[in-house]
């Protein structure tokens, strides 16, 4: 039997937050603007499209903000770890403060929103610590304060922090935010709709032909025509750019906590690897505290294993009293350390996308919102040359580039010739999934509750490398390039867009 795991099998944001009940798409729609994708990239630019005038219609394959930005740590933060060392040595002292100077504004209008419609989403200013255990890592700490403040940040190296434990030192920002994720976008969601633009869910896009007018495909038949068009899925469906080849997909962990005595007052990362993240948010008339890390390449690693590692982690550091969720999220990491955003293609006339938010796809997303909605408004924008989609520059990325696709080819030879996970079906008990041969064919089956055992393809419908089963998650995972399916099949995660196919056994 698959191990058991603490806490609830969902983000306390998806907990503590009201369903949606916006309609499918049913009739063929025209609109100014159709945006594809309802996480927090897609619900800010279309938001900034409607207050400039423009008629929107917002597609979500599921429902509103119950993807990524469900299942964040909702760190609202120019503070990225250690990054403006990282990114002035790619892009320059230029290309940092643009970094900076983007995700702040991304801070800064989600802090507007909150305030202008009063939304109750428990925001709170806080600062953004990034420290370090070991005393060897100052001068890494000391580069990146100084890489930030020539960045344009009020960053300082401090020694005392709000931990129940000893630090080396940390970087500290002061005057940042964090808040209740799901409660504030779904606020954003009521917004848009309306005045003849639309909120639709349930509604998958599958194809997107470029034009003087975009005409966007469903699976519900029906179709949006729209003079532009913006890929807010996270990985872009349409990979029309090669960002698979630029970008890596990554699992993190998290788990909310009940933890006896005073919770700390901030948002801190730890610098080991893998790092860990801690901050509060209000709950049932209390704290709750929120501990992430774990992180690992999608589709190598137990997800099981990885939550125990998390839980004892909290137990070691704090006196936890109950797990009370569990849940995890995938990131696009770019190769050369900041997001791309931007046209999908060099090629592209009114089509445009954005990912690789690295982690942070809070202020990253909320940036990018703001540059693909000046793009397609027609206004300049400081930091859009930066944080350009089509570069394949700096040179820097190209040894990560690399790496990764080796690792991607050592997956699609490798795990085709690799030994079944199981020998027969009988072996799989309830809750188990794995790859089984059956009359000489691998098969990805998985038993549930009831017993029955539903059998799919093994093979990605992206790339065609063999996918491998979350436990955790009851899902099956690609190594390459992070696409998710539910055990029918069903996409969950791309750059996928078709189904695993289905077994009959």
């Amino acid at each position: 039997m698959p191990q058991p795991l603490s806490g609830r099998s969902t983000s306390v944001w998806m907990d503590t937050a009201p369903h949606t009940t916006y309609r499918q798409l049913g009739e063929s729609l025209a609109v100014d603007v159709c945006v594809v994708g309802g996480g927090i990239l897609g619900l800010l630019c279309a938001d900034r499209l409607k207050r400039a005038g423009r008629t929107v219609a917002l597609l979500e394959a599921g429902r509103v903000a119950a993807g990524v930005t469900g299942y964040t740590t909702a760190k609202i933060t120019v503070l990225h770890g250690l990054i403006y060392d990282e990114v002035r040595s790619r892009f320059g002292e230029e290309g940092a403060r643009h970094y900076a100077g983007a995700n702040g504004a991304g801070l800064a209008l989600i802090a507007d929103r909150v305030a202008e419609d009063g939304i109750d989403c428990d925001f709170r200013r806080r600062p953004a610590l990034t420290y370090a255990e070991d005393p060897s890592e100052l001068e890494s700490l000391q580069k990146e304060v100084d890489a930030a403040r020539a960045a344009g940040l009020d960053a300082e190296l401090v020694r005392d922090v709000d931990l129940p434990w000893d630090v080396a030192g940390a970087v500290r920002l002061g005057d940042q935010a964090e808040f209740h994720p799901r409660r504030f976008l779904l606020a954003v969601a009521d917004a848009i709709h309306g005045d003849g633009s639309h909120v639709l869910e349930r509604t998958r896009v599958t194809g997107v032909d470029d034009g003087d007018r975009c005409r966007v495909r469903t699976d519900t038949g029906a179709e949006v025509t729209a003079g532009a068009v913006v890929l807010a899925t996270h990985y872009p469906t349409l990979d029309r750019g090669l960002f698979f080849a630029r970008l890596s997909a990554e699992r993190s962990y998290a788990i909310g906590v009940r933890a006896r005595g005073r919770t700390p007052h901030g948002m801190f990362l730890s610098t080991e690897s893998p790092s860990h993240s801690v901050r509060a948010t209000p709950y049932d008339g209390g704290d709750l505290l929120i501990v992430g890390g774990e992180s690992h390449k999608t589709g190598t690693s137990e997800p099981v294993e990885r939550y125990a590692a998390l839980e004892a982690w909290a137990r070691e550091r704090f006196d936890v009293e109950s797990v009370e969720y569990r849940w995890s999220a995938q990131d696009a990491m770019p190769a050369d350390g900041i997001p791309y955003v931007g046209k999908i293609s060099p090629v592209a006339r009114r089509v445009w996308t954005a990912s690789g938010f690295k982690k942070w796809g809070i202020t990253n997303g909320a940036a990018a919102a703001i540059m693909l909605s000046d793009g397609i408004l027609e206004r300049e924008n400081p930091w859009a040359g930066t944080f350009d989609s089509n570069r394949f520059k700096p040179l820097a990325s190209a040894p990560k580039l690399v790496k990764e696709q080796l690792s991607v080819g050592a997956h699609f030879f490798g795990d085709r010739l690799a030994s079944p996970d199981v020998r027969s079906l009988d072996e799989l008990a309830a809750g188990e999934g794995g790859i089984v041969k059956v009359d000489g064919d691998k098969v990805a089956a998985f038993r549930d509750d009831d017993g029955v055992v539903h059998a799919v393809s093994p093979i990605c419908t992206h790339l065609y490398c063999q996918v491998s089963f979350n436990a955790a998650e009851r899902s099956w995972d690609c190594p390459c390039h992070g696409s998710r399916f539910a055990p029918d099949g069903t996409v969950i995660q791309g750059p996928a867009v078709s189904p695993l196919e289905r077994k009959d056994l």
